[in-house]
């Protein structure tokens, strides 16, 4: 039923005890991948998430990073066997601002690393000690291209096969497997902060495989080989980032053909006219957040307990006698005072 809707797929490549994926083809809607990667983390969502694929795990164990990485491209990679995998229904754009912002609000105090990074568009978005971290890390197109030809460099040790060095395409394709060793290189010297209390979040968008399939084709060996070379640079990244924490990280890919509809930001311009009344013919109220209950109650009975407090405390003092309220009174009394 879902095959021809459910082209894309989610992957688990390594994750710990305390979270339980279980073995299954369900699939999972696209626009809810950050709740799972924010529920495997132990935070919480606004709506609840009936996928029976992520099961609850151990609460009070919890794991210290969630590495995404997205590749554009191609629906489904040769991942293997020993991971999970899911279709993906729906596969819209997403991204896990919401997870981040999770992380920077809970944990500001102490030593978060929130990397999210998309190096083909130049996009990278850094929080907490990842500022420190990955300082060195190429971003740029220009970097990643100067990065490439430095002496430790993966060209040294990638076999390249159809791929050529000297194709822009390629390239980019390289520098991206480039980008994924450089982070868990960098990693490697700040161990300390993979040992923390406090969760790291690492979201990379791959579009170099998509690239190479629009300049050589899908069925070329070109497409053939850098599907290969990305399957096994990902193991390696996935191996490599679940040892840094100890076995505390879950490690996700998502690979996607293409996106049903691109995600865009929608603004207003202040010379826009009001809405007409035709866009809400019914004059319908907005929806309410989920914690418009939680709030109303707490400013009601606030606001019902301060009208009480100021009736009864004005009625005592309207009939306050001012000669036996206080002791200071008392004493002013000259008889007392003789005595």
């Amino acid at each position: 039923l879902f095959l021809g809707v459910c082209g894309d797929e989610f992957s688990v490549l390594r994750s710990p005890q305390s979270v339980v994926f279980r073995d299954g083809s369900w699939p999972i809607p696209g626009e809810r991948i950050p709740d799972v990667a924010a529920l495997s983390m132990g935070f919480s969502v606004e709506d609840d998430l009936s996928w029976p694929g992520l099961a609850v795990g151990d609460l009070f164990h919890r794991p210290r990073a969630t590495v995404l990485v997205t590749v554009k491209g191609v629906d489904k990679l040769a991942l293997p066997v020993k991971g999970v995998s899911y279709p993906i229904e729906n596969a819209v754009p997403f991204s896990l601002d919401s997870v981040a912002n999770a992380i920077h609000t809970l944990f500001s105090e102490e030593t978060p690393v929130v990397l999210q990074l998309a190096p083909s568009e130049e996009r990278v978005y850094m929080v907490g000690k990842a500022n420190s971290v990955f300082e060195d890390l190429s971003v740029t197109l220009r970097q990643l291209r100067n990065r490439l030809f430095q002496d430790n460099s993966i060209l040294s040790s990638l076999p390249l096969n159809s791929l050529s060095r000297n194709n822009e395409v390629d390239l980019l394709f390289l520098s991206e497997l480039q980008v994924l060793h450089d982070i868990a290189s960098l990693l490697s010297r700040h161990k300390h902060l993979a040992k923390d209390h406090s969760p790291d979040l690492y979201s990379l968008e791959l579009a170099g495989l998509e690239e190479v399939g629009k300049r050589y084709g899908e069925d070329s060996q070109q497409f053939k080989d850098a599907s290969q070379i990305l399957v096994d640079s990902l193991q390696k990244f996935a191996d490599e980032m679940f040892n840094l924490y100890s076995g505390n990280a879950v490690v996700e890919v998502v690979a996607v053909k293409t996106f049903n509809s691109p995600l865009t930001r929608k603004t207003r311009s202040i010379l826009q006219s009001p809405e007409s009344e035709t866009e809400n013919p019914y004059n319908l109220a907005y929806p309410y957040n989920y914690n418009y209950s939680v709030i109303f109650n707490i400013i009601l009975w606030m606001m019902i307990g301060l009208a009480l407090a100021v009736i009864v405390i004005s009625y005592n003092l309207w009939n306050m006698d001012p000669g036996y309220d206080s002791i200071i009174y008392r004493m002013t009394n000259q008889k007392i005072r003789m005595d």
